[in-house]
């Protein structure tokens, strides 16, 4: 069987490595020319991803991965902080969190070996063919075309493979703009060093506004201690950052704006929604020509909404069928799920235990429980920021914040203050005891 995979991003080159592994013939098209070519943010890899990704993966591919990974059971517990910088509360612990991050480059470019000569950079498919039989052809920019038994659309949110299947779009704009960035915390003053932390956290604001946080040290937190075979692009602690605002006239100016400029747009626009200054830092000191924008789409979260087409010889995963914003850190993961389970299922088809249009029906309807679960984690902050652009939203987030974070910080002071009085009330005891 011959699989063609359209676009190499995670999903893509995840499933082209599984399928390699298991003695697949496939061709994966890319239209960029380098698998760096992509931003240099990092994902998120639960155990679930990591459970997919041995089975896609040799091992020494998967070390290679891990030996780059920072773990999150290392990490402080995440932070919420209000727009001005006090903090409302702490997330879970995480020391028994098997959850990694990775540089997005990273993890690209060893799966990228993994495919080794079946990745081909640089070729754009603008369209689906079909021969008599049904078999599908990727056809290019220029004409040419390429024939294979089973077409696999993993080319992000804006698919060609999936609009044809589903006859239009699969997903929309959910009102949310975010603009990325990374900055060094060598960069940082010890003050906003020492606030941040050695942890991930989201600060809000009302009009839907707000600025995420993530740390990532594969270094300090590095999950394997293999400094030798280390291969991340983040050589230190770095935060890498998301701000949000509402999609608006404003936004798709600041869209056009690199480098300082748009640095300089970001800190104006949460400058005139009242946010503090000090809070901002994190944008003010970012490397300029890390920091991009990018439109938060999203697909239905109801799984009956999702791979709406009959099931045969062209399907798609991850993006292309379940476009999820990175609010939930999951979209990655479940591509990469997504893989793990159609390699399955055409081994099952290789084996000669169930036939092709069998094997994408079953891919599919796992894919669209999965796809579902992810969409709804996802779209809980979307809707909760958009909750706060409303005249009575933006209103209580204001006043409510401050209210939580003084909640917040008395009762740490009673935390704080408990032992002490346990241990007066214990010393008067043996006194009068």
């Amino acid at each position: 069987m011959h699989v063609i995979i359209v676009g190499g991003g995670i999903g893509g080159l995840a499933l082209a490595a599984g399928l390699r592994r298991h003695g697949f013939e496939v061709s994966v098209f890319d239209r960029d020319r380098d698998v760096a070519e992509t931003a240099g943010y990092h994902i998120t890899l639960d155990g679930r991803a990591q459970a997919a990704l041995r089975e896609l993966v040799a091992p020494e591919i998967l070390e290679r991965l891990l030996r780059s990974a920072s773990a999150l059971r290392l990490r402080d517990r995440d932070a919420l902080w209000d727009r001005r910088g006090h903090l409302l509360a702490f997330g879970p612990r995480l020391e028994d969190n098997p959850g990694v991050d990775i540089d997005r480059i990273t993890l690209r470019t060893v799966l990228a070996d993994a495919v080794g000569p079946d990745l081909h950079p640089g070729w754009t498919v603008t369209g689906i063919a079909r021969a008599a039989d049904g078999a599908p052809s990727a056809v290019f920019a220029d004409g040419a075309a390429h024939q294979g038994d089973l077409l696999v659309g993993a080319d992000g949110a804006h698919s060609m493979v999936a609009r044809y299947l589903a006859g239009g779009p699969t997903n929309e704009p959910t009102g949310i703009i975010g603009f990325s960035g990374r900055t060094g915390a060598e960069h940082l003053s010890a003050a906003e060093r020492q606030r941040l932390g050695a942890r991930s956290g989201m600060a809000i604001g009302p009009h839907a506004t707000a600025l995420y946080i993530g740390f990532l040290d594969p270094v300090g937190n590095a999950l394997l201690d293999a400094p030798a075979g280390r291969e991340a692009i983040t050589t230190g602690p770095t935060y890498i950052w998301g701000a949000m605002f509402p999609e608006s006239s404003a936004t798709d100016a600041m869209r056009t704006l690199r480098g300082t400029a748009l640095r300089s747009a970001l800190l104006t626009a949460f400058g005139h929604r009242g946010w503090s200054r000090h809070t901002l830092e994190v944008i003010d000191r970012a490397e300029p020509s890390s920091i991009a924008a990018f439109r938060f789409n999203a697909a239905s979260p109801r799984a009956q909404d999702l791979a709406p087409w009959a099931a045969g010889s062209v399907t798609a995963l991850g993006d292309a069928v379940h476009a999820t914003p990175p609010t939930a850190g999951m979209g990655a993961g479940a591509a990469i799920r997504d893989a793990a389970s159609l390699v399955a299922n055409l081994r099952a088809v290789a084996s000669g235990t169930t036939t092709l249009p069998v094997a994408v029906s079953s891919f599919e309807a796992e894919m669209r429980i999965r796809g579902s679960e992810t969409l709804v984690a996802a779209m809980r902050t979307v809707r909760w920021m958009r909750a706060t652009d409303t005249r009575l939203g933006a209103a209580v987030t204001a006043t409510a914040t401050p209210v939580l974070a003084a909640a917040h910080r008395l009762g740490r002071r009673h935390r704080a203050d408990r032992p002490a009085a346990e241990a007066r009330t214990g010393d008067r005891v043996r006194r009068h005891g």
